[in-house]
């Protein structure tokens, strides 16, 4: 990894396909020394995971991150609950927005940030109909499909 970049280590794809994404934030996730070996590995998969309330505080479930093949006894549970860190004002405002405005908290991407951290991407999405899915689809094929004609003509 050099300095001064951010290094992707997973994407939430799916996410743009099924919300309306209106905020984003970078947050820290709270892990263990296996965790961190597994990410520089790439033993993980943000497909199936969600941000959720528990206790006033915001966590990640369903994050897979494979276990450390060189860690024995001292591994950690691949599917475990992990904390989201952030600021006690961003807290509180982005799970007012989830209790009175009925948005959903979407993982986007985990990447290593400058100084070697993990952070993780969050937005405020907004769930689409299936005509709004349809809609995308129709916009994104046609913009593919005039780029191929501009591209083509010259």
């Amino acid at each position: 990894m050099t300095r001064g970049s951010k290094r992707l280590i997973a994407e939430n794809r799916r996410a743009r396909h099924i919300y309306f994404l209106e905020k984003e934030l970078e947050a820290g996730l709270m892990l263990v020394g296996t965790e961190v070996k597994s990410l520089r590995a790439g033993l993980v998969s943000l497909d199936q995971a969600y941000a959720g309330e528990r206790e006033g505080e915001l966590y990640l479930f369903n994050l897979y991150i494979g276990e450390y093949a060189q860690a024995s006894r001292e591994n950690h549970e691949p599917r475990r609950v992990r904390k989201i860190l952030l600021h006690k004002k961003e807290l509180s405002r982005w799970l007012d927005a989830v209790r009175k405005e009925g948005l959903t908290i979407a993982p986007l991407r985990l990447y290593f940030n400058e100084r070697g951290r993990v952070k993780l991407a969050l937005a405020l999405a907004r769930g689409k109909k299936l005509r709004d899915k349809r809609e995308t689809e129709k916009e994104r094929d046609w913009s593919r499909r005039r780029a191929r004609l501009l591209r083509d003509r010259g």
